[in-house]
């Protein structure tokens, strides 16, 4: 997809993207992804904590000392960044633009509604989220880098890169937790590595030490099984190893209980990898059932062990579903059409 240049010629629109919570998360990780394609076409820093090298970023006192020739516009993702964006332009940058992005899919606090009324512009990342705004917003839904994330035909090679198995690997990606549904995961491969010598889970993602004994729990599990050398928990990983990873699987598992958006289906769609997943997040949105993977029920680890059953049985049909996520993602799901819609909406509220 080729992004016009739609700002290019009215560098005076500054955009700030605040990033003010100190954890790594979800947000935080579209937040960086979005920056370096937007700011090809218009003026973006961020603004907080975690900013990568390779991002323009600006201090606060830099904020305050940008020229009034500047149309400034803030783009919060938290609450923190709303109310910080509101104190800037009470005290110090009555021009300012305030916009929110909102990914919840709950009701909001109170408070939340009201610090939401005073942007001048908000936006659901998903048609979920948005039921739950009680103001006039756009859908803009989050991309993901398709040239990072993208297929191989040489995943024998990159497993041995990677120090894992051959054989059919089902992945599942993400911190190690409950609302996570890694259980649920490892339930479903228990029954798969039974039925199939050559199966194989992988479990990438951090565990902190208030999961450590629900981490414990399904380990000792996979023990009782005999299965330790055949459901594998890798920690961790760098982030450059992300892609290889998804490259290495042949099939992905997202069986959350609740997320906010979920990036992880389509990181793996992209990489050419059918997904199965539950209904938490915009995973509905994502997958098309039947033809790029399927959608299973909150908790249920047997659906989720039948598609695989029936995915390593029709090697067709998982070659198929194959081709088709890849080119959903590239429809749908790209970080270039998120990027640019969300430089019409910075245009909108700038004229």
């Amino acid at each position: 997809m080729v992004m016009t240049q739609k700002m290019t010629d009215n560098r005076k629109v500054y955009v700030i993207a605040p990033n003010l919570n100190r954890r790594w998360s979800g947000v935080t990780s579209t937040i960086f992804a979005l920056l370096p394609v937007q700011s090809k076409y218009i003026d973006i820093v961020a603004f907080g904590y975690n900013i990568p090298k390779e991002i323009r970023s600006i201090s606060f006192f830099g904020i305050l000392r940008l020229s009034k020739d500047h149309q400034l516009v803030w783009h919060a993702r938290r609450n923190i960044e709303m109310l910080l964006g509101l104190v800037l332009k009470v005290i110090a940058k009555p021009n300012m633009k305030l916009i929110f992005t909102s990914a919840a899919q709950r009701d909001h606090s109170n408070y939340t509604k009201w610090l939401i009324k005073q942007m001048d512009k908000v936006v659901a990342t998903s048609e979920k989220a948005g039921r739950y705004l009680e103001v006039p917003h756009d859908v803009v839904m989050h991309g993901i880098d398709t040239e990072k994330y993208t297929p191989t035909a040489e995943k024998s090679r990159i497993r041995s890169e990677l120090g894992l198995p051959e054989g059919r690997l089902v992945g599942c990606f993400g911190r190690v937790r409950f609302q996570k549904g890694i259980d649920v995961f490892v339930k479903a491969m228990i029954k798969i590595c039974q039925q199939y010598p050559e199966a194989y889970g992988i479990i990438s993602g951090k565990i902190t030490a208030d999961n450590q004994k629900y981490t414990d729990d399904l380990k000792q599990l996979i023990k009782d099984e005999g299965l330790e050398k055949r459901i594998l928990f890798l920690g961790e990983q760098p982030t450059e190893n992300l892609p290889l990873l998804f490259r290495s699987l042949d099939i992905y598992i997202a069986p959350q209980r609740w997320e906010g958006f979920g990036l992880t289906p389509i990181e793996a769609m992209s990489s050419g990898v059918p997904v199965i997943a539950t209904r938490a997040g915009v995973f509905e949105e994502m997958i098309l059932p039947g033809k790029t993977g399927y959608i299973v029920e909150y908790e249920d680890a047997e659906s989720v062990a039948q598609h695989l059953s029936d995915l390593f049985n029709n090697e067709a049909l998982l070659n198929e579903m194959s081709e088709r996520a890849r080119d959903r993602v590239i429809d749908a799901f790209n970080i270039h059409k998120e990027a640019q819609s969300l430089i019409d909406i910075y245009k909108q509220i700038s004229d």
